[in-house]
């Protein structure tokens, strides 16, 4: 056993020790788990999210912390049909639900964390810090939501002050370097103020090797900082303030040659350093006024990104190119809606939405051996308007029977200010100047029919039109490809669901089939390196979901999710390649998503332990096409992770597993210059934690 084990162990046996000799206490029974406490909490809808028509999936902070999950990647294995790879860095972010997603540009799958969205996916993800629940909701939600929301949003909320109360500590370690460490405090002043301050620290020496500087290539530091207050003014007026800063710099892209025929995977060998530094602020205000009959809620945001990207991008021990990316986004949003809050059969809500987003973005590309570079330069403003309404008309004819119509208005201009030059020792060449702007306008409606049984289960049925904006490439050849057309689609679901076991176990069951229209779709560049966004003419995406969560018996929580996609290309023709990939499989897109897992508390299991956890889980990927010609695929893996832990009085500690089975997969394939590069999946991790709660 080498140092690093030795010294994890260590601390977890001095922590057991100290747990002995901590004076005992009673503790309370573990209570059951009454699984309607699963409440939406989002500003624009207040009912009971298995209540919804519509596929979703909650997971709360606990389910999050016995499953050891410290990111969103993590976590988009536990959502059926839920796909967000963990590859290259925090930069490359894509995020697909049922199909739909961008690798690059603007998301298809919105995330809004305490309300506030995050419109570029480079910010999504972030260490996961004293989350209080996350909620998926699968198919478009652009009625309530509007842009990039196509193929689903992402609620993430983190813990109240006027909810919990105390000190937190939080250590952990592992090996490969891994090390996270967090503090957080909750406090109330009187009863109508609490506060709430959090930081973390997470460090890694990285899981592969460059064979040329025999240095780890994806090592990583980051920290972030929180707080959030919340101040009751009156019995029905509610403030609160929430704002955060996320600092990053790590090490990335630990690509290497791959045989595209027999998928041998070689060295990552490549002589200059390559990395990703973000810094990110998100601040958020929030005023919420409970009227006789309805309620007004606010919602007042500000984040500022800034990232800078270093890439070897021909990714060999030659001196060929070397890609840097220097970005900076200011974004500004304001949301207001006003809805009824009575128990009558009719609920109303009405909304307002409008943002500025700021975007300035230099590329630039070192051709080290013909010594001379690249520099194009991207000012691409943008600001849009949106107007909603959703009724629900309860008992409609008969009792049980509910109907929902939604609909919403989106405006959007974007704009883009383009400088190319390119440069030499001894002159800087202009080569092209191009100012452009854009206009959009679309009408996204809802429909949804639900009938709910007298035993609280339901079944539903919805129409939804989903949209994403257009835009503009930051790489092109040719002159239509500076820009590219929104995308759409129909999204037509068919679902149910049902509590079981006195509402200990809930079952869910969704169809779905997507028409979709103008697929922006990802492609690289044939005669530079570089990437961009083409539309195809239609596609479709149908498929399964299943859920079933529940408490079967006192200290024992079971999961089960199942999600099967069948995305396919119903018309596209590649013009310039002379390809039809009609038929074909979407690339990025996991046939399969499977996940079980269990929770098993022991109150008491001897005096020297208020409680004891065991919890286990496996997850499942499907094949995965990397291209649209489906000549390379990653076929079906799996990961069995565990997690075991006792609690003394105020300490907890625990030991953890990720992938113990070692399962070799490959996270990401493409092709550039020629050949095909890849990365692997992490391998096996393990470690320790100490959690002291005051």
């Amino acid at each position: 056993m080498n140092l690093h084990y030795l010294s994890i162990f260590t601390s977890l046996f001095l922590c057991y020790c100290v747990s002995i000799n901590a004076t005992e206490q009673d503790t309370s029974k573990i209570k059951n788990i009454n699984l309607d406490e699963i409440i939406i909490q989002s500003f624009k809808q207040q009912r009971d999210l298995r209540l919804e028509p519509l596929s979703a999936t909650a997971i709360t902070g606990t389910s999050i912390q016995n499953r050891n999950i410290t990111g969103i990647k993590e976590f988009s294995s536990f959502v059926p049909n839920l796909f967000m790879p963990d590859y290259g860095s925090k930069l490359t972010s894509p995020v697909f639900i049922r199909g739909i997603g961008s690798k690059i540009n603007s998301p298809s799958v919105g995330l809004y964390v305490d309300g506030i969205p995050y419109f570029e996916k480079s910010a999504f993800d972030f260490d996961f810090n004293e989350i209080d629940k996350i909620e998926v909701l699968r198919g478009p939600q652009g009625t309530l939501y509007g842009r990039n929301t196509m193929g689903g949003i992402i609620n993430v909320y983190t813990k109240s002050p006027l909810k919990y109360d105390g000190t937190n500590i939080w250590l952990s370690n592992g090996n490969y370097g891994y090390c996270d460490y967090a503090l957080s405090h909750y406090n109330q002043i009187g009863e109508n103020f609490g506060y709430a301050i959090s930081g973390n620290y997470n460090h890694s020496d990285g899981y592969f090797t460059n064979l040329y500087t025999d240095n780890k290539v994806d090592d990583i530091k980051s920290g972030s900082a929180r707080i959030r207050l919340e101040w009751r003014l009156k019995k029905n007026l509610s403030l609160g303030l929430t704002s955060s800063f996320d600092r990053s710099n790590q090490g990335g892209y630990p690509y290497a040659i791959c045989d595209s025929i027999t998928h041998k995977l070689g060295e990552i060998n490549y002589n200059e350093y390559s990395f990703y530094k973000r810094t990110l602020s998100t601040t958020g205000f929030s005023i919420d006024y409970q009227g006789k009959g309805y309620s007004l809620n606010s919602r007042t945001a500000y984040q500022y990104l800034s990232d800078h990207q270093g890439i070897d991008q021909d990714f060999t021990p030659q001196n060929i190119y070397f890609a840097r990316q220097d970005m900076k986004q200011n974004m500004v949003s304001e949301e207001f809606n006003i809805k009824s809050t009575t128990n009558s059969s009719y609920k109303w809500l009405f909304g307002a939405f409008g943002f500025w987003q700021g975007i300035d973005n230099t590329v630039t590309l070192d051709y080290l051996a013909k010594e001379y570079a690249t520099r194009k330069l991207y000012n691409t403003p943008t600001y849009g308007i949106a107007l909603y309404h959703q009724s629900t008309i309860d008992n409609l004819f008969i009792r049980g029977l509910s109907l929902t119509f939604g609909i919403r208005y989106d405006y959007e201009h974007a704009s883009n200010d383009y400088t190319y030059y390119k440069e030499t020792t001894s002159n800087n060449e202009l080569v092209d100047i191009f100012k452009s702007s854009l206009k959009f306008n679309q009408i996204t409606p809802k429909f949804a029919l639900q009938y709910m049984f007298p035993s609280s289960g339901i079944i539903y049925a919805t129409v939804t039109k989903g949209y994403k904006t257009g835009g503009f490439n930051t790489s092109f050849e040719q002159e239509e490809d500076r820009s590219f057309k929104p995308e759409t689609s129909w999204n037509y679901e068919l679902g149910a669901k049902h509590p079981f076991l006195d509402k200990r176990l809930n079952a869910e069951f969704c169809l779905f089939w997507i028409d979709w229209k103008n697929q922006q779709i990802y492609q690289m560049l044939a005669t530079q390196n570089g990437q961009l966004l083409r539309n195809a003419g239609r596609s479709e995406s149908k498929g399964v979901e299943v859920s079933l969560q529940g408490n079967p018996f006192n200290g024992f929580m079971v999961q089960v999710y199942y999600g099967f996609t069948h995305a396919t290309f119903k018309d596209y023709k590649d013009e310039r390649k002379g390809i039809n990939y009609k038929g074909n499989y979407l690339p990025l897109v996991p046939k399969h998503t499977f996940a079980v897992g269990a929770d098993y508390t022991i109150p008491n299991p001897c005096s020297h332990i208020d409680r004891f956890t065991i919890s286990a889980n496996y997850t499942g990927t499907g094949r995965i096409q990397w291209k649209e010609n489906n000549t390379v695929s990653q076929p079906y893996y799996g990961q069995l992770n565990a997690k075991v832990s006792a609690t003394k009085e105020f300490i907890t500690f625990a030991l953890w597993a990720k992938n113990i089975t070692n399962t070799n997969y490959t996270a990401y394939y493409f092709e550039s210059g020629g050949n095909g590069f890849a990365q692997k999946g992490r391998p096996f991790t393990i470690g320790g934690n100490i959690q002291l709660n005051f």
